[in-house]
C-alpha cells in the first residue's frame, strides 16, 4: 500500500513538473484575447470552462491577471467577479492539496530551527494569516499557495478565508477588464466606467497601508517597556536607527537589536523568530520607528509596537543605555 502511494505521488510530481515546464514554454501565447475567444466559442458551457481554466492557471504558474481580465471582458463585472473569485479559489485549492499530498508529511519532519518557527507562527495565526496575505499580496500567488499547503492550516479555513479576502482585488481586476471591453467597443458612459475601475484599483492598492495599520499593535510608553523586560516577557526591542546612531551620544537599550530602517526590508529573515511576538521599536523619537513599524505589518508581523519618544524619552528617564 505504501508502494503505491510513493509511485502515486511520483507520478503526480513528474506531472506536474511536466504541466509547468510546458505552461511556462508556451507562456507568450497565453493572452487575454485568445482566452476570450476560445471560452466565447464554448457557448452555454463558458462560465464552467473559464473557471476550470483560471484553476489550472493558478496550478501551473500562468499570470493570473489575464484571466480576471479575460473574466471581467467576457462576463461583465458581477457573475466575472464571481467567475474569477470560484476559479481563483478551485486553483489556489488545487495547489495546497497537492502541496500537502506530495510534500506536507516530509517537511514536518525535516523542518527545523527558524524554517520550523515560521511554519508554527504560521498555523497559530490560522485564517488570520491567510487573510492578511490575501489582503496584502507579499508573495507570488501561485507560489503561495503550494508553501500553505505545507502547512497544517485547516482546509475550511483556507478555503473560506481566500474566497473572502480575495474578493476586493477579483472584483477591481474584473471590472478593469470589464470598462476595457467598454472602451474598445465604444459603449457608453467610458470615463465614468475608466474612472471606477481606477478607483477600485486604487483601493486596492491602498489596502496593504490599511491592514498594516490595523496589525500594528498600540504605542508604547517607555515605562511600559521597562516592565515588559522586567517580567522576564520575550520580545524584540528593535533599534532602527543608523549604527552612528546606535553607538553614539544616546546610546542604546541593552540587548536591543540594531536594523536600520533603510535596511530592514533586506534583513527581515533576522527576526522571523518574532513574527508572532511582540516587537518593540525604537529610534531617536518616533518617525523612522513609524515606518518600520509600517514595514514589519506589511512582512506579516503581527504584534508591532513603537515605543513612544524613543531613545531621547528613554534617556530623560534616566534609564540605563550601552554604547
Amino acid at each position: 500500500m505504501n508502494t503505491n502511494r510513493h509511485w502515486l505521488r511520483v507520478l503526480l510530481l513528474l506531472g506536474l513538473v511536466a504541466g509547468i515546464t510546458l505552461a511556462i514554454a508556451y507562456r507568450d501565447h497565453f493572452d487575454a484575447a485568445a482566452l476570450e475567444t476560445w471560452i466565447h466559442e464554448a457557448g452555454i458551457v463558458a462560465p464552467l470552462l473559464f473557471i476550470l481554466v483560471y484553476a489550472l492557471a493558478a496550478v501551473l504558474f500562468l499570470p493570473g491577471t489575464v484571466v480576471t481580465l479575460a473574466g471581467g471582458a467576457l462576463f461583465g463585472p458581477v457573475l466575472g467577479t464571481l467567475y474569477n473569485l470560484t476559479g481563483a479559489t478551485l486553483g489556489a485549492t488545487l495547489a495546497f492539496l497537492i502541496a500537502r499530498y506530495l510534500a506536507s508529511d516530509w517537511v514536518m519532519q525535516k523542518a527545523g530551527g527558524r524554517a520550523k518557527q515560521l511554519i508554527n507562527g504560521v498555523e497559530e495565526e490560522g485564517w488570520r494569516f491567510v487573510a492578511f496575505v490575501r489582503l496584502v499580496p507579499l508573495f507570488p500567488f501561485n507560489l503561495l499557495n503550494y508553501a500553505l499547503g505545507l502547512t497544517r492550516l485547516r482546509l475550511s479555513h483556507y478555503i473560506i478565508a481566500s474566497y473572502i479576502c480575495m474578493l476586493p482585488g477579483a472584483a477591481a481586476y474584473t471590472y478593469l477588464g470589464y470598462a476595457g471591453r467598454e472602451a474598445l467597443a465604444g459603449g457608453e458612459g467610458i470615463i465614468r466606467k475608466a474612472l471606477l475601475a481606477l478607483a477600485l484599483l486604487a483601493m486596492v492598492a491602498f489596502l496593504p497601508r490599511l491592514i498594516s495599520r490595523l496589525r500594528r499593535g498600540p504605542m508604547l510608553e517607555v515605562p511600559d517597556l521597562v516592565k515588559m523586560r522586567n517580567n522576564g516577557r520575550e520580545l524584540c526591542i528593535l533599534d532602527v536607527r543608523t549604527a552612528a546612531d546606535f553607538t553614539g551620544e544616546q546610546g542604546h537599550i541593552p540587548e536591543a537589536l540594531n536594523i536600520p530602517v533603510e535596511d530592514l526590508p533586506a534583513r527581515m529573515g533576522e527576526l522571523a523568530d518574532y513574527a508572532d511576538r511582540p516587537v518593540a521599536i525604537v529610534c531617536r523619537t518616533d518617525k523612522r520607528s513609524a515606518k518600520a513599524a509600517l514595514l514589519l505589518g506589511k512582512g506579516g508581523f503581527s504584534d508591532v509596537h513603537v515605543v513612544r519618544g524613543g531613545m531621547t524619552r528613554w534617556n530623560e528617564l534616566g534609564l540605563p543605555v550601552t554604547h
